[in-house]
């Protein structure tokens, strides 16, 4: 699959800017292109990608300091400007876009959705987003910010790939017949992707149980979205040299993540590369269900109600008596 990235906010930017350089290194060719779009110009300047700053008008490059309404309202007014810059690389050759955000910060939450629903608007190649959900131990604001855009962006997008900050590792990525990701993704919702690797025999018959092992680990353990085991549908990618790839061992695997998800869309197959280890990445679509976001969505009800009823105003600081000898 070829995909155009725009990072969207902060941690949007980042892991656009991560992934298009590990498709570069690993020489892939899945990323055509990506772009950063922010309300903040010191978020921008250090990215190695064309970048489109929004909000100047309202914000001045400074940001929307965790405010999702005005990421959202900022973007729906310079939406135009980050669909002219898009507009030369979403060619011919390009089969998706992916929105990429962290669901906690103002620009990501808020301005993601919109950014999606025009590019929705604009293409006919599927718009996927991925994001990336705050962890535990990150403030309320941030909770409520990623409650109430996960929400939104699940139903502007065409699939939702979330990411669990508290459970997010370093790993590699493998793709296959793009056909098989969109239909696996066409169920539409909430996504989460697997990944793990081990050592390989160079006799296929050897790497039967090497193949059932990596399949388990990356749903049990290396899941983007731990626990998110109720899918609607799957994709079951095993890589690495062809030679040592076992095909009893490849449907073996994709049968028990048929039997483990309850799912009857479990579609599989390899990627091939020059390796002496064999990797297992899992897509599981729809899994709005699993225990892992009913907590997550049960926090951020949770951290809405805890929210005061107003915020106070931060200019409402310089109201003090004090401050008149200064003035």
């Amino acid at each position: 699959m070829k995909a155009v990235l725009v990072g969207v906010g902060q941690a949007g930017g980042k892991l656009a800017t991560a992934l298009a350089e590990f498709d570069a290194d690993m020489s892939f060719g899945a990323v055509h292109d990506a772009l950063a779009v922010n309300t903040a110009s010191a978020d921008l300047r250090p990215l190695p990608l064309d970048t489109v700053l929004v909000g100047q008008s309202r914000v001045n490059g400074h940001g929307v300091g965790g405010d999702n309404e005005l990421g959202a309202s900022v973007m729906d007014e310079d939406a135009t400007e980050v669909l002219d810059a898009l507009a030369p690389k979403v060619t011919a050759a390009v089969e998706a876009v992916f929105v990429v955000a962290g669901l906690g910060g103002g620009t990501g939450s808020g301005g993601a959705p919109v950014l999606v629903r025009e590019l929705r608007r604009v293409y006919d190649v599927p718009v996927y987003a991925i994001g990336v959900l705050p962890g535990r131990d990150e403030g309320a604001i941030y909770q409520v910010n990623a409650g109430r855009s996960l929400k939104t962006l699940v139903r502007e997008a065409e699939s939702t790939l979330l990411l669990d900050n508290d459970a997010w590792r370093s790993a590699g990525e493998s793709v296959v017949d793009t056909s098989e990701v969109i239909n696996t993704l066409r169920a539409g919702g909430m996504a989460a992707v697997g990944f793990a690797s081990a050592p390989a025999a160079e006799d296929p018959g050897e790497n039967v149980t090497t193949v059932m092992s990596i399949t388990r680990s990356a749903v049990m353990t290396g899941l983007s979205l731990p626990n998110a085991t109720n899918a609607d549908a799957a994709l079951v990618t095993i890589a690495g040299d062809p030679d040592r790839i076992p095909r009893k061992g490849a449907e073996k695997a994709r049968k028990w993540v048929q039997e483990e998800t309850g799912s009857m869309q479990v579609r599989g197959g390899d990627f091939p590369m020059t390796s002496d280890r064999l990797a297992a990445l899992v897509l599981l679509a729809g899994v709005e269900r699993s225990r892992r976001v009913e907590e997550f969505l049960e926090r951020a009800r949770q951290a809405i109600r805890d929210e005061p009823e107003e915020r106070p105003d931060p200019a409402d600081a310089f109201l003090n008596d004090e401050l008149d000898d200064l003035l």
